[in-house]
């Protein structure tokens, strides 16, 4: 099954307009239709301004030029949180639902988007059950999807990612599956039977193993996507439920906090 409706989460930040632009490389890539998807949030959580009301007409703006110019079809979508009675990660969730593909943006920590929540991608990763590209706040990643690597840890987790990213890696110009793992552990033989499968799809793919005793397996993913000039790293999210709250495992945050390069990401 391939990609037919992509949703994209644009916002005020300097980051929305290459979010935009890459959701629209994407839409022309599979020949889908582009959803723009924009909030106002809930006043009683974050209250919402004059300001943010103005900045809404700007992008739509932006959005249906860019879409327009792209021959693509498209759709804007607003919403008010305070009219709607939900709070902005729910609207989200609720809307990618009935998506493809949810692209979101990385929050950045140290400026964050007035009325943002934070944790937003990390909220929306576990609820929505759709995958998730997750676009870093700073630079431009128009070829994404070209160069893509996959984190394979045997699991549903892995299983749901590999999955969810086979139109990606059907239009990739190279695919990578790599095996994380400390120097005493054992090999995992579930790797070559992933390679098996891809193959069965006509997926050209290579098998790798990143080791080291010293830097933690996030950090060796981190390096490995700069060494091998990755341009989509694709994961699976395992989340335990800890004391009834559920959220994404240590690993999966410290990518998403120091992500370099887009993430599609599972759960």
């Amino acid at each position: 099954m391939g990609i037919r409706d992509i949703l994209v989460h644009l916002d005020n930040s300097s980051a929305s307009a290459a979010r935009l632009d890459l959701a629209i490389v994407y839409a022309m890539k599979h020949g889908a239709r582009l959803r723009g998807l924009y909030l106002i949030t809930h006043l009683f959580y974050e209250p919402s301004t004059i300001g943010e009301k103005t900045d809404s007409k700007k992008i739509k703006q932006l959005f249906t030029d860019k879409t327009s110019e792209a021959g693509i079809t498209s759709e804007w979508v607003f919403q008010d949180c305070s009219t709607m009675g939900s709070n902005i990660s729910n609207l989200i969730t609720m809307h990618a639902y009935f998506t493809d593909l949810l692209i979101i943006g990385q929050v950045d920590l140290s400026a964050p988007v007035i009325n943002m929540p934070t944790d937003l991608v990390e909220r929306v990763v576990v609820s929505c059950g759709r995958p998730v590209l997750v676009i870093p706040y700073s630079g431009i990643f128009n070829t994404a999807g070209d160069r893509i690597m996959v984190a394979w840890k045997a699991g549903r987790e892995s299983t749901r990612a590999i999955n969810d990213a086979l139109p990606h890696m059907q239009k990739a110009h190279s695919v990578v599956i790599v095996e994380g793992r400390k120097p005493n552990e054992s090999n995992d033989a579930t790797i070559v039977m992933v390679k098996d499968f891809l193959q069965k799809h006509d997926i050209p793919v290579s098998v790798d193993v990143i080791s080291s005793e010293s830097f933690p397996i996030g950090d060796m993913l981190l390096n490995n996507i700069c060494e091998k000039k990755i341009d989509l790293l694709v994961m699976g999210a395992f989340a335990p439920n800890r004391r009834g709250n559920i959220e994404l495992s240590p690993v999966a945050r410290h990518i998403l906090k120091h992500m370099t390069a887009p993430v599609l990401i599972s759960h």
